[in-house]
């Protein structure tokens, strides 16, 4: 199998590295010009030169018998013009894309990038797989400060939604620092609407997380 790997960072070496040692045929694209020296001193003669979202480029590195080209660059707006160019103008067999902002994902599955992924999100999926089922989830313990890191789900009959956390009722020593909402991280102020399925990460004292789960309206399993 031929890919084309347009970005010579450290997922792109590394990919590259994994796929050689599997024995496919392997082009690193990488316009940095120590970077591309520095991965043919490691790898061999398998870098070209160039910027990948150029179509010259691409067709000097024959992306039309490419069977997968992977543009996994630091860039959103580069890879999905990486593999826009290498599927409409060259017909590569497939393209992959690296997404580094989750946001962006429907674009590229949009304009027919063959597989998006976002290392976000899989270890978002990853961290919630190894989470209990229940509701107020103990993540950190900082004994040593007598504080303690809890993440709650707000359920759909809470009274909290549409209220803002200034007039949650939360205990005095606690603080909602994240919520996690439709795959979007959001800092909340004390203005913030609690919304049905945010999950809340907050900071209280051990001794007050009863009261907190109580002004949250969780309950442990």
């Amino acid at each position: 199998m031929y890919v084309v790997v347009a970005g010579g960072g450290k997922v792109g070496y590394y990919l590259a590295r994994s796929l050689l040692d599997e024995g496919h045929e392997v082009l690193i694209l990488e316009r940095d010009k120590q970077r591309a020296d520095s991965i043919a001193d490691d790898l061999g003669s398998i870098v070209l030169r160039g910027d990948a979202c150029e179509a010259s480029t691409l067709a000097d590195a024959g992306a039309s018998r490419a069977d997968v080209v992977v543009a996994v660059t630091g860039d959103d707006e580069d890879n999905l013009v990486i593999c826009q160019l290498a599927k409409k103008k060259f017909n590569a067999g497939r393209t992959v894309a690296r997404i580094n902002n989750p946001k962006n994902r429907q674009i590229f599955n949009l304009l027919g990038v063959d597989a998006a992924i976002s290392s976000t999100e899989i270890i978002l999926t990853q961290i919630r797989e190894e989470m209990p089922s229940h509701a107020l989830l103990h993540l950190v313990r900082l004994r040593s400060r007598d504080l303690e890191l809890v993440d709650a789900t707000i359920g759909s009959g809470s009274p909290l939604i549409g209220h803002p956390i200034s007039q949650a009722g939360l205990p005095m020593d606690s603080r909602v620092l994240l919520i996690l909402r439709d795959g979007d991280a959001v800092i909340p102020t004390p203005q913030t609407e609690f919304r049905e399925r945010d999950e809340v990460v907050a900071l209280c004292r051990l001794a007050g997380e009863a009261a907190l789960r109580q002004a949250l309206g969780a309950r442990l399993g």
